[in-house]
């Protein structure tokens, strides 16, 4: 699967709307002589990048979900049930939409990419902490989905409110965001979203034990002398992470964290979370990767939305994968 990733990434930057030979695309990587500096600032600012970061939202996404459907115990579980996504995307509603519903109330400054991302990271952020506040005083599990449920319905909520007053204007660039897009990240943004990415992973792993004990039931584990609410915080704050940061810079993007740990199991054949975390990151980052390349339409000036891309080729693999299988490992 390393190998398979690595190809997969050389693939990724040797497409785009600007013909590059792949041995020109290779000698930018490493260093040789290319025959337009164009094409080394296009592959080095935007398709390295670009691909990159695919990677880590991919990775990311498909974790935060394995988390949450080991956590809740339910296959229908992935990195949003718990209102992160729905929190990114009331702080980028405010962001994009409140100044027009809002007028005369408050004032908001210009519109951009980062501005974007530390809005939603805002509105993550604080959906996360009412979700961990709120998972300090339940005991029972299910009822913080739920708890998270109604967290994302509310949201929802005042963003459908917003979205009513706000001008067309503004509404059509808050549904461009929402479609989700890995390519418009520069090297520092990369970076703070790589650390992010790095933290919940090095969190995850270090709650191997209690994944695996979770999956027969918190009784379980509590017997095996898990501590059930210092993990279940350490869990939440590493799918809080992991999403949300990814939302804040990369837009909602759907199927990837709910459909990558089924295929995943369906693969390898076990639940043993030290086998099954190193695959689902793998696993995820290239998917993500494949439907970015299909989202650039190989040589064409047209990108697709990625949030659309990731359901439509994903979804029916996944259906196809588990008809094929007749039974579904949990």
């Amino acid at each position: 699967m390393s190998l398979l990733l690595i190809l997969c990434f050389g693939i990724s930057i040797s497409f785009g709307s600007v013909n590059i030979p792949f041995s020109d695309t290779f000698n930018a990587i490493f260093g040789g002589e290319i025959q337009k500096e164009s094409w080394s600032y296009i592959i080095k600012n935007y398709r390295i990048p670009k691909a990159l970061t695919a990677i880590l939202a991919g990775s990311g996404l498909a974790l935060s979900g394995l988390l949450m459907q080991t956590l809740f115990r339910n296959p229908l579980a992935g990195p949003f049930v718990l209102g992160i996504s729905s929190g990114a995307s009331l702080g980028a509603a405010i962001l994009i939409m409140g100044s027009s519903t809002l007028s005369g109330i408050v004032t908001f400054g210009i519109v951009n990419d980062v501005t974007l991302a530390i809005a939603s990271s805002t509105g993550s952020f604080l959906v996360l902490l009412a979700v961990m506040i709120v998972a300090t005083k339940v005991k029972d599990t299910m009822a913080l989905l739920i708890i998270g449920l109604m967290f994302g319905s509310i949201t929802a909520a005042i963003v459908s409110v917003l979205s009513y007053f706000t001008a067309a204007e503004q509404l059509q660039q808050y549904v461009y965001w929402s479609f989700g897009s890995v390519g418009n990240l520069t090297w520092k943004q990369l970076a703070l979203l790589g650390s992010i990415i790095c933290f919940g992973i090095i969190l995850s792993i270090i709650s191997i034990k209690s994944l695996n004990a979770f999956l027969l039931g918190e009784n379980y584990a509590r017997s095996l002398g898990v501590n059930i609410k210092k993990q279940r915080f350490i869990i939440i704050l590493a799918t809080g992470l992991l999403a949300g940061g990814i939302t804040a810079f990369a837009g909602p993007i759907a199927f990837i964290g709910l459909a990558v740990p089924h295929l995943t199991r369906q693969i390898f054949d076990t639940t043993n979370h030290k086998i099954i975390i190193p695959a689902v990151v793998l696993y995820g980052a290239i998917l993500m990767l494949v439907c970015d390349t299909i989202a650039q339409l190989p040589s064409s000036i047209y990108v697709l939305p990625i949030n659309a891309i990731t359901s439509i080729i994903g979804a029916p693999v996944v259906i196809w994968l588990l008809a094929r299988k007749k039974k579904m490992i949990f």
